[in-house]
């Protein structure tokens, strides 16, 4: 602990670009006059960690868990007092994460379904890469909290999986059109709210205008964990659907 505020480890590189906003978005929310005011972190960016979808939908290929778990031992070995993973797919080996952590996890898919359930929110829209929607990470959490998620149809979550493999990770512009027609098609089904559940989306909204009624996974992620790590977050960073 320093300065009454807890040490974060960010498990990161899933991908880096997505991790390096991460830390951005934390010092951005944080209400701060000085150097001092701002939360310690210790980050790993390791883009070599397998990749989480190829593997989730092919178990057959390299798993990024051993990689995970070996990151997350070295930030406890380092002092960390919560643990945070800028990645929604990498979520699917939170059991695993937990069983062997001894220290405190802000779970991304927890702490938005929470964060929507808290401001009445029923019917949720998801978009997310192939290996989150597949795996019901989202699926579970919200019927759990007694919410509808609203899914892509298999056309538009094609081009979920463009807009997050050929525009993004690939360092090119987004072509909005796909990313608009996902979102239109949730909202025409019935979603009050639509969750940017990867954290490659969240490169969309820093960087685009994506319209009302939007929520990044990974603006709540850094939201909770400068709070759990006994940080002040600035006011304008209390409500976090786009309006």
């Amino acid at each position: 602990m320093v300065n009454g505020k807890k040490v974060l480890g960010v498990i990161g590189g899933m991908g880096p670009i997505a991790t390096s906003f991460f830390m951005e978005l934390v010092i951005k929310m944080t209400d701060a006059s000085t150097d001092q005011d701002h939360l310690d972190m210790i980050i790993y960016n390791i883009p070599s960690i397998p990749d989480r979808t190829s593997y989730i939908l092919d178990h057959t290929k390299k798993s990024p868990l051993p990689v995970i778990l070996n990151i997350a031992a070295k930030l406890e070995e380092q002092g960390v007092e919560f643990l945070a993973m800028p990645c929604c797919t990498a979520h699917y080996f939170q059991e695993e994460l937990e069983q062997s952590l001894h220290k405190p996890f802000v779970n991304i898919i927890r702490a938005t379904v929470h964060y929507l359930k808290e401001r009445g929110i029923t019917k949720v829209g998801v978009m997310a890469t192939d290996g989150t929607m597949n795996t019901g990470l989202f699926r579970k959490e919200l019927e759990e909290n007694g919410m509808q998620i609203v899914c892509p149809s298999k056309e538009r979550q094609k081009d979920v999986m463009h807009v997050i493999y050929q525009n993004v990770k690939a360092n090119r512009p987004v072509e909005m059109d796909r990313f608009r027609a996902v979102g239109d098609e949730l909202k025409a089904n019935g979603a009050e709210a639509i969750i940017l559940g990867c954290t490659e989306l969240s490169l969309v909204k820093r960087d685009y205008d994506i319209g009302p009624g939007y929520i990044d996974a990974m603006e709540v992620l850094a939201q909770q964990s400068l709070i759990s790590c006994g940080s002040v977050l600035k006011e304008e960073y209390k409500e976090l659907i786009t309006a």
